[in-house]
């Protein structure tokens, strides 16, 4: 077939052509944000899951639902060092820039920009303010992580209120965030909320997110929902790979269906990548065949490999890789730790700074205490392709 019209868009928080099973997230923002408009109370929301479910893709939507309802929004992607609130200075900055340039709000926008300079010159991470910028004290100045950031949500959804609109952070990769800085986002949000000042926050993270907010600050679960986000129902993962081709006038046999969703397991990003080989390689052009969905099988595993497993491999230590090994040999997870331990041939202890390693860049996570899971679906089953499995030699006494 054709590969101009190819309708499937494999890749990390890109939209793919049919938005499936995700209708109910979507819906209770959009009800948030109405609420927050009005006055009342309206709850954020924290999407966790494994890598490939479509996080990224969701926060996106929630900026286009933010836009038709008269919502500023910016977006915050936290990096592996965990810094947040410079980059929230960095947000709310350009989010009163924005205000002033389509609201013209002048004098309001400038005070605030003061208070938010005052803010940010208390940061090592802070943004730059142009020279005509006087920092204002007091409001979100007094070196409390948690009190500054109240007093600079309060006063950017003064702002926001006295000219009828709202202000919406998506926040990406939450998980990065030190537990006494997500405490403190959760405290300064707690504020804004108590006015029902028209700020909400929309973040993202690996599937221990839940826990880490809760454990960050006890209540917030009254100003968060915690939507989990994972593999598509098997209704809506056809509908993700056969609408598509459908809007193309191309129909997928049964059994190429079938192929694809059974080595897909759901999962949105493999989903879009094994559509995308199984069109190239189909040779009718009307219909793609279980032939054609066997012959893309290769193409697609080597992509997903190079372009989605492999590129989070790349700075793992041997000790790392060993580790990841011995894990994808007990299975996809979650597993206990002192297992993976054993099957290494060494006690929990020894091989506690190789895990803590991991968890800290996120190639696992921890949904119990004493057990690991891979942040990545199938990860197990690349790992047993890309590195055989050495058992480690039991020296005799």
């Amino acid at each position: 077939m054709d590969p101009v019209r190819n309708p499937y868009s494999p890749g990390a928080g890109t939209r793919p052509p049919a938005l499936v099973g995700r209708d109910k997230q979507l819906n209770d923002l959009d009800v948030a944000l109405q609420r927050l408009l009005l006055g009342r109370d309206g709850r954020g929301q924290l999407l966790s899951g494994l890598r490939g479910v479509g996080k990224t893709v969701l926060l996106n939507e929630f900026e286009r639902i933010a836009d038709r309802r008269g919502f500023f929004h910016h977006h915050i992607e936290v990096e592996e060092d965990g810094r947040l609130p410079g980059r929230i200075a960095s947000a709310l900055r350009m989010v009163l820039l924005q205000m002033d340039a389509r609201r013209r709000i002048g004098a309001r926008a400038h005070e605030a920009l003061g208070v938010l300079k005052a803010f940010s010159v208390k940061l090592p991470d802070g943004p730059e303010f142009g020279i005509d910028i006087e920092a204002i004290s007091g409001p979100a100045d007094t070196g409390d992580l948690a009190q500054d950031l109240a007093g600079l949500f309060v006063e950017v959804g003064h702002v926001a209120r006295e000219h009828g609109c709202g202000v919406l952070l998506t926040i990406d990769e939450l998980h990065y965030v030190p537990r006494k800085v997500l405490a403190a986002l959760v405290l300064g949000l707690h504020r804004a909320n108590q006015l029902a000042l028209p700020v909400i926050i929309a973040g993202a993270g690996l599937p221990s997110l839940p826990t880490l907010t809760g454990e960050a600050r006890s209540y917030a679960e009254r100003m968060f929902t915690f939507p989990e986000v994972g593999s598509l129902s098997d209704a809506d993962a056809r509908r993700a790979l056969e609408d598509p081709a459908a809007e193309e006038g191309v129909m997928w046999d049964r059994r190429a269906l079938d192929r694809v969703l059974a080595l897909s397991e759901g999962y949105p990003y493999f989903i879009q990548e094994f559509g995308k080989q199984s069109w190239d390689v189909a040779e009718g052009s009307t219909a793609i065949t279980a032939s054609d969905a066997e012959r893309a099988v290769p193409l697609a595993m080597a992509e997903l490999d190079s372009g989605f497993f492999q590129v989070r491999t790349g700075r793992l230590t041997d000790n790392e890789r060993t580790y990841l090994r011995a894990m994808a040999e007990l299975g996809p997870g979650p597993m206990r730790s002192a297992d993976v331990a054993k099957l290494l041939g060494k006690n929990t202890t020894a091989v506690g700074p190789v895990r803590d390693r991991l968890l800290k860049r996120a190639l696992c996570y921890s949904p119990r205490w004493g057990e690991l899971g891979f942040t990545v679906p199938m990860f197990d089953q690349f790992m047993k392709r890309w590195m055989p499995w050495s058992p480690p030699v039991r020296r005799s006494r």
